[in-house]
């Protein structure tokens, strides 16, 4: 198993790619899941989902504001206390702000709490975690970041803005942190199906007047498998950086896009 009795952080647990990272560590042979979110509704059903695999992983739920230090510190410590050692932190959380927005017009009050989570939050998180896995002398940092950094799309500069600046945030991670056994990487999703997305499409269908297909076709069209990845598949993407496979790739930038876009 790919992560067997490793004891994975996962912040940002929600509909999306939050639940799936944590259902996936699990059935990938984690022993166990720690999760993090700013609703208990969404840790409550994360949990649900995982006992339903029936597999031998322990969870932790934490309610976690990564922008406030104190629940941070928290949330690491109550893992090293429960567990012994912090394994895998997947940075999960953000917030994506006014959408579709130009940058030419935006709000910058409301790029400031995009980045106050997504760039300031996420390193927080990060900060708090990094001194049990210098201890342990080993660990993973994985930061889910965008395909909107590498190939704009419209009304998303503010968040694609807030992910670049992780994206050479985890460069110099990686540099630093490398003599301490500890790695870091990113991994950038595009169009994932799933539950935001299905929603999306199915919400843009109404107000066209058009079948949910006709919306997806052209997408999928540029994609270079023909289709939109699951958000499961994406979520096995970003496992796999923390998994001992992973064990030679620090400062890697990892495109789980189905062919979307194709770095050079």
């Amino acid at each position: 198993m790919l992560l067997r009795d490793k004891v994975v952080i996962i912040s940002g647990i929600g509909p999306g790619l939050g639940v799936k990272l944590a259902i996936e560590a699990a059935r990938e042979g984690a022993r166990a899941v720690v999760l993090a979110a700013r609703t208990a509704a969404k840790l409550d059903e994360a949990e649900q989902r995982i006992r339903a695999l029936n597999v031998d992983c322990e969870v932790l739920k934490m309610v976690t504001d990564i922008t406030v230090r104190d629940q941070c510190k928290e949330l690491a410590a109550q893992t090293v206390q429960r567990f012994g050692r912090i394994d895998a932190l997947v940075n999960s959380a953000f917030v994506h702000g006014n959408f579709p927005e130009a940058i030419e017009s935006a709000d910058l009050d409301a790029w400031r709490a995009v980045f106050d989570t997504n760039v300031f939050g996420t390193m927080t998180l990060t900060q708090e975690v990094v001194p049990h896995m210098k201890k342990q002398g080993s660990g993973a940092i994985v930061m889910i970041n965008t395909q909107a950094t590498r190939k704009p799309f419209p009304g998303e500069g503010g968040y694609a803005a807030s992910k670049g600046a992780l994206s050479v945030a985890v460069k110099y991670l990686a540099r630093e942190l490398g003599p301490h056994g500890i790695r870091a990487n990113s991994v950038y999703m595009g169009w994932m199906w799933g539950a935001p997305v299905q929603g999306y499409m199915k919400q843009t269908a109404a107000e066209l007047n058009l079948p949910e297909a006709q919306l997806v076709a052209p997408i999928a069209a540029n994609i270079a498998l023909g289709r939109l990845p699951t958000d499961d598949d994406c979520a096995k993407a970003a496992l796999f950086l923390v998994s001992d496979y992973a064990n030679a790739i620090s400062g890697a930038a990892l495109d789980a896009n189905g062919g979307d876009f194709m770095a050079t």
